[in-house]
């Protein structure tokens, strides 16, 4: 990416965790909920798993104005 604040915000990140990220979006290409719904049908994640994640992110948004 060219944008810069992008480019130093990754600069100063763990390795390890570019990978992490990197490996999150090969998984997440395509329709993510249809991800979703298939690590609930696999039992991969379970539905109070899922409830709390979705809470987070509420509170992440509100938290950023959305």
């Amino acid at each position: 990416m060219s944008n810069p604040l992008y480019q130093q915000m990754m600069s100063n990140l763990n390795p390890g965790i570019m990978d992490q990220v990197n490996q999150i979006k090969n998984v997440m290409k395509g329709d993510p909920r249809q991800h979703i719904q298939n690590l609930l049908n696999t039992g991969k994640v379970s539905q109070a798993q899922y409830n709390q994640a979705v809470q987070k992110a509420q509170q992440i948004m509100r938290m950023l104005g959305q």
